[in-house]
C-alpha cells in the first residue's frame, strides 16, 4: 500500500492565513476584522474628542472602568463555545462583592482573606449553577436566568440594601498602579519594564510556537503572517507602554489590567494547549461526536459554569475595589456587556467557535464604545442604544451572510479551497448552509446539555 503523498503548503498571500494570525488554529478571519474595527473606532474618537481619548489619564480610567468586561469575557467566551450562556455573572458579581465588603468592614477580614473568600464563594455559586446544568440536564439559559434573580435578591437581602465601604489597602487592585521606584527619567519605570517584558514575551510565544508546530509535523502559517503579526503586536505594546508611561506623576499602568492580563495568558494557554480546552470546543461543536470520542461531557459543563462564575466574583471585587464600596446596584447590566464582547469577538451563536483573544478585542471595543461616547456627553440611555446597534450589526452580517449561502463578510478571511483532488477540509469557521429556519448548523443538536 503506498503512502498518501503530503499536500505541499503553497506560499504567498492567502486571506485565509490571516485568520490564524491572533487565534492559531482556532482562529478566524472575524478577528482580524473586529480588530480592524477597533482601530477605526478609537482613531475616531480620537479625532472627535481633541485627542482626548489616548490621553495617558483617560486610558488608565478606561482601563479600570472597564475591567470588569475584559474579566467576565474571558470566562463568558468558553461558556458559549460549550453551547451555553450565563445571565447570572453581573448578580454573582454584585453577591460576592457585598459578602467580600462585609466580611472587612463588619468581621475585620484581612484583605488577602476577604478576596479568597470571594473566590469560594463564587467556586459555590459555580458549583451550584454547574450542578443544574451538567447533571440535572437543566438548560443554563434557565439555571443562570434563576441565578440572575436568585444572587441579586442574596445581595440585596445580605447587605440591606445598603452601601459598604471596603479599606484603601483593598481598593488597589481596582484603582491602583505600578508604583513609581528608580531614578526619575520622565517615565513611570515599572510599566516600562512590564512594557519590556511583555515584548520579549510576544517575540518569544511566537517562535515556540513555530518551533512546536515544526516539530509536530502540523501545519503552520507563512512566515510572512508571523512577522506581520510580531510588527503589530510588539508596536501596539510599545505605543501603549508609552502612554501608560508617560502620566501624571504617581500614575501608571492599573492593577487591574495587570490582572487581566495574566488571565489572558492563562486561559489562551487553557482553550489552546490542554485536554479541557479541546474538549470544550468539541462540546460546542457537536456533543454527540464528543460523547463518541469519550469526552466527559458533564464535568466539561460543571466546569465552565464552575469557572465562570469565579471569573464573575473576581470581576465583582475588582468592581467594588475601584468603587470603594459595595451596594445594591452593583453588577447591574454586566452579563450584557459580557455576552456582547463575546459575541462581537468573533463567537458564534450556535457554539463550538471562539477564542480568549477575539472576545477580549470584543471586550476593548465595548470599553472604547463606553469611554467614547461619555467623553462626548453622550447620555446613558444613547449609549445602551449604540452598543445595541454594534452588537445587532456585527452578528447580523454574519448570521445574513451565512444564510445566504455565502461566507460571513468578515468570516471570508478564513474560507479554504480544496486543494486538487482533495475535498476541502472544514475550518474552525464553519461552511455555509443553505437557508433554513435555523441559523445554526443542522448538524448540531437544539441543546448541548445531555439529560442522561
Amino acid at each position: 500500500m503506498s503512502a498518501t503523498p503530503e499536500t505541499p503548503q503553497k506560499s504567498g498571500f492567502r486571506f485565509r492565513d490571516l485568520g490564524k494570525m491572533f487565534g492559531g488554529s482556532t482562529g478566524t478571519g472575524r478577528q482580524v476584522g473586529i480588530l480592524g474595527a477597533l482601530v477605526v473606532i478609537v482613531i475616531l474618537f480620537e479625532i472627535l474628542t481633541g485627542g482626548t481619548t489616548l490621553d495617558p489619564i483617560n486610558l488608565i480610567n478606561l482601563v479600570n472602568q472597564n475591567a470588569y468586561v475584559l474579566i467576565l469575557a474571558i470566562g463568558m467566551v468558553m461558556v458559549i463555545i460549550a453551547g451555553h450562556i450565563d445571565l447570572s455573572v453581573g448578580s454573582s458579581a454584585a453577591f460576592v462583592g457585598i459578602v467580600v465588603a462585609t466580611s472587612m468592614a463588619a468581621w475585620h477580614f484581612p484583605p488577602i482573606v476577604a478576596f479568597l473568600l470571594g473566590l469560594v464563594l463564587g467556586a459555590l455559586i459555580g458549583a451550584w449553577q454547574g450542578w443544574w446544568v451538567a447533571y440535572v440536564g437543566v438548560p443554563a439559559f434557565i439555571v443562570t436566568l434563576a441565578g440572575m434573580l436568585i444572587f441579586r435578591g442574596a445581595n440585596q437581602f445580605f447587605g440591606n440594601s445598603i452601601t459598604v465601604t471596603v479599606p484603601d489597602s483593598f481598593t488597589i487592585i481596582g484603582g491602583g498602579s505600578i508604583p513609581d521606584f528608580g531614578p526619575d527619567f520622565g517615565y513611570s519605570n515599572g510599566t516600562l519594564i512590564l512594557g519590556l517584558i511583555a515584548v520579549v514575551a510576544l517575540v518569544w510565544n511566537e517562535f515556540r510556537q513555530r518551533r512546536v508546530q515544526t516539530q509536530m509535523g502540523a501545519e503552520k502559517a507563512p512566515i510572512w503572517v508571523s512577522v506581520v503579526k510580531l510588527v503589530i503586536l510588539v508596536g501596539v505594546t510599545v505605543g501603549a507602554t508609552y502612554l501608560f508611561a508617560t502620566g501624571r506623576v504617581g500614575t501608571s499602568f492599573p492593577i487591574s489590567g495587570i490582572i487581566v492580563g495574566v488571565l489572558v495568558l492563562v486561559y489562551s494557554f487553557v482553550t489552546r494547549n490542554t485536554t479541557i480546552g479541546r474538549h470544550i470546543y468539541a462540546v460546542g461543536g457537536n456533543w454527540h461526536a464528543a460523547e463518541l470520542s469519550g469526552v466527559r461531557i458533564k464535568r466539561v459543563n460543571f466546569f465552565v459554569m464552575m469557572n465562570m462564575s469565579v471569573l464573575a466574583s473576581i470581576a465583582g471585587m475588582v468592581g467594588v475595589a475601584r468603587a470603594g464600596a459595595s451596594g445594591p446596584g452593583d453588577g447591574t447590566g454586566w452579563e450584557l456587556d459580557a455576552i456582547a464582547a463575546v459575541f462581537i469577538g468573533g463567537a458564534a451563536v450556535a457554539g463550538g467557535i471562539g477564542t480568549v483573544v477575539g472576545s477580549i478585542i470584543g471586550a476593548l471595543v465595548i470599553a472604547v464604545l463606553n469611554n467614547g461616547l461619555l467623553l462626548l456627553n453622550f447620555s446613558n440611555d444613547r449609549v445602551q442604544i449604540i452598543k445595541g446597534l454594534v452588537l445587532l450589526i456585527a452578528v447580523g452580517i454574519d448570521v445574513y451572510s451565512k444564510r445566504q449561502g455565502r461566507p460571513s463578510l468578515i468570516g471570508r478571511f478564513g474560507r479554504r479551497k480544496p486543494t486538487d483532488g482533495v475535498a476541502a477540509t472544514a475550518t474552525i469557521d464553519r461552511p455555509s448552509v443553505a437557508p433554513t429556519d435555523s441559523a445554526e448548523d443542522s448538524s448540531r443538536p437544539q441543546s448541548t446539555t445531555p439529560n442522561a
